[in-house]
């Protein structure tokens, strides 16, 4: 057997989410199938860089599987994508992982990219890829915000309830409000992430564009060190974990 990294896309719309759940189901229960055809019919358990909630997307996520190592990454990629079809999962690359690494733990940074499509008009191509905000947005505000959550802080104010990371304090590499067109996209990097912490910052910043808090709000916010303080929580539609960074990136690139 032969530890394999997988570079991931997907759809998460119809899924509980990346992790196995007791009922309804996730990518990760799709793709552990695909991988027991590779492997005799036995099990093989599926390890993530990430745990994306139901309802986000992916365009870089990266999973850790065991597999006979009489196949070459090409093998993995083509058997597995057969495999996976007609679900909207998709391997872009497989590589050997070496001895003991781990997507989550050894990851150096995890980049994730929110899309709201801002516009009167309901969307079509971005249904279920985009929060849709039909009252103009204040992006310059916005980026203005987004400034107080840059930085190490105590994020316990944009933290979910049920989380369950030992420490509220994140730091927080980028976070980017930008606007094309009709779209604007929100792109935060960090080290690590809290659970629902890119939702929660995303519905604060979306009360800044849209002119019901002030920029410096989100630091009285932030400095509050309670989830009241804060925004709600952004629907998943418009979340995509885009990639995760590692110091040897196993893929050989980038």
């Amino acid at each position: 057997m032969k530890s394999w990294a997988l570079l991931l896309e997907y759809d998460g719309t119809s899924y509980v989410g990346w992790q196995r759940q007791g009922s309804g189901v996730s990518v990760q229960s799709v793709l552990e199938g695909a991988c027991v055809r590779l492997n005799g019919g036995a099990p093989v358990p599926a390890v993530a860089a990430g745990r994306t909630d139901a309802g986000v997307h992916a365009a870089g996520q990266v999973a850790l599987v065991a597999l006979p190592d009489r196949y070459r990454p090409n093998q993995i990629r083509d058997a597995l994508n057969f495999h996976l079809k007609p679900h909207p999962i998709v391997v872009l690359q497989a590589a050997p992982a070496a001895l003991g690494w781990s997507p989550r733990f050894d990851a150096a940074g995890r980049a994730y990219a929110y899309r709201i499509l801002n516009r009167r008009a309901r969307p079509a191509l971005d249904l279920h890829r985009a929060w849709h905000v039909e009252r103009q947005l204040d992006v310059a505000a916005m980026a203005e915000a987004a400034v107080h959550l840059l930085g190490q802080h105590d994020f316990t104010s944009f933290r979910a309830s049920a989380c369950q990371a030992k420490s509220p304090i994140r730091t927080m590499d980028r976070l980017d409000v930008l606007r094309d067109g009709d779209t604007v996209i929100i792109a935060a990097e960090a080290r690590s992430f809290l659970h629902h912490q890119v939702r929660n910052m995303v519905g604060t910043l979306k009360l800044v564009g849209e002119g019901r808090w002030r920029p410096g709000e989100v630091k009285v916010a932030l400095e509050a060190r309670d989830r009241r303080a804060a925004g709600p929580t952004a629907p998943p539609d418009g979340l995509t974990l885009v990639a995760v960074r590692y110091p040897q990136n196993p893929f050989g690139v980038g």
